[in-house]
């Protein structure tokens, strides 16, 4: 039976101003692998709905967030390596800057990424009984795990997500679980606080890391594995917290790619060359670069353009060349004229099946025509196992 990649493009689709960053770009490799495959449109979790990045992969990859989705917290734990147990409650984490009790800098001055991961060893580890687990990934970015007896998710974030004061947890119903936990939560802002503000790291820093603010509250619960739902063995090729952490929660298996950084600086070649090695050893590989969305996140059109020219040269070729049946798309669009994502349906191709379409480029407009029509996140896995032989019959 063949085998498949499918690659991710974070944030590919765009509107056009007059053209996309698809339009706009040179891309001949993903240009022909439309013009010898199949194309249509792909609404992530459904027509025109919002995707956040966490709901979009989980569809994409057959777990429906509607059963499966356990908060963005739990899913960024395991990104960063944390070991989760059943009933742990999990939280995104950002180091901060604070000046006279108010945030001045959510992301501490874009701190470095090796000066962070040193600061975790000041943090509380345990507070009334309940451990404290603190983990940072890349440059600013953590997690926070709350492990003990009577703890809830139904608390509110402390992070303002803008300039000004640091907000208290709040339960979010009466019942006493979440009030033990936002209580935890409201020592643990205060004493990681006073613990990182005489932290040597931090002296000389314009923008001390004196702060820990968390958002995104989840209580994590072990879902069936990807081999257990599809029958296939799985890898994952990422750089940032949150794709990794996705990929673990299924029980996918992590390939580690130096260079592979979850930035627009990411070795995107060697995470291809890295997907084409695995798949002598796995059914399915999943690969993610994230540059795109960034760009768009940063109204950077050129930027967009730029890293689809990297993936169309960098990773493509190989990628054609592995044997292996291909999906190409993106997980929403980030319309450069928005800064944030939007509803609208970003493009997709299918490479290697046996059915081909007259679309001749990769991109909104033209593969708004493809023969594929107008498909949902929900529809990637069965199409994946219809294209590599392992379907399964519905009925007799």
């Amino acid at each position: 039976m063949k085998k498949a990649i499918l690659l991710v493009i974070d944030g590919l689709g765009d509107l056009p101003t007059p053209k996309t960053p698809l339009q706009a770009a040179k891309k001949p490799n993903l240009d022909k692998l439309a013009k010898d495959g199949i194309t249509g449109m792909l609404a992530p979790v459904g027509r025109f709905i919002v995707p956040g990045s966490d709901t979009s992969h989980l569809q994409m990859l057959g777990y429906d967030p509607e059963i499966y989705y356990c908060g963005r917290g739990p899913l960024e734990a395991l990104g960063v390596g944390v070991a989760l147990e059943e009933g742990d409650v999990a939280f995104r984490a950002n180091l901060a800057t604070v000046k006279n009790g108010k945030v001045i800098d959510r992301r501490a001055g874009r701190i470095d990424t090796a000066t962070a991961a040193t600061l975790a060893k000041y943090v509380p580890k345990e507070i009334d009984g309940v451990q404290i687990i603190f983990k940072t990934s890349v440059e600013h970015r953590g997690a926070l795990v709350l492990r003990g007896p009577g703890l809830s998710c139904c608390v509110s974030d402390t992070d303002p997500h803008s300039p000004g004061a640091i907000h208290e947890c709040q339960p979010l119903d009466d019942s006493p679980e979440p009030k033990k936990t936002s209580d935890i939560v409201n020592k643990f802002t205060k004493l990681a606080m006073e613990a990182l503000s005489k932290a040597p790291e931090n002296s000389k820093r314009d923008k001390p890391a004196n702060a820990i603010l968390v958002r995104g509250a989840g209580s994590y619960r072990k879902p069936p594995s990807f081999h257990e739902r599809f029958g296939l063995y799985a890898a994952c090729i990422a750089g940032g917290a949150l794709y990794r952490g996705v990929a673990t929660f299924m029980g996918m298996d992590l390939v580690m790619v130096p260079g592979a950084t979850g930035d627009r600086n990411t070795d995107i070649a060697a995470k291809a060359k890295a997907a084409v090695k695995a798949l002598g050893e796995y059914d399915f590989v999943f690969m993610h670069v994230k540059g795109c969305d960034s760009a768009g996140h940063d109204g950077d059109f050129a930027a967009k353009k730029r890293m689809i020219e990297r993936i169309d040269r960098e990773a493509i070729p190989l990628l054609a060349e592995s044997g292996a049946c291909l999906v190409i798309t993106g997980d929403h669009s980030t319309p450069v004229s928005l800064k944030a994502h939007s509803g609208h349906e970003v493009p997709i191709i299918v490479h290697g099946g046996e059915r081909k379409d007259d679309v001749r480029k990769f991109d909104e407009l033209s593969c708004a025509k493809g023969g594929l029509g107008h498909v949902k996140g929900r529809h990637i896995m069965p199409l994946i196992l219809n294209i590599t032989g392992r379907a399964e019959k519905y009925g007799t």
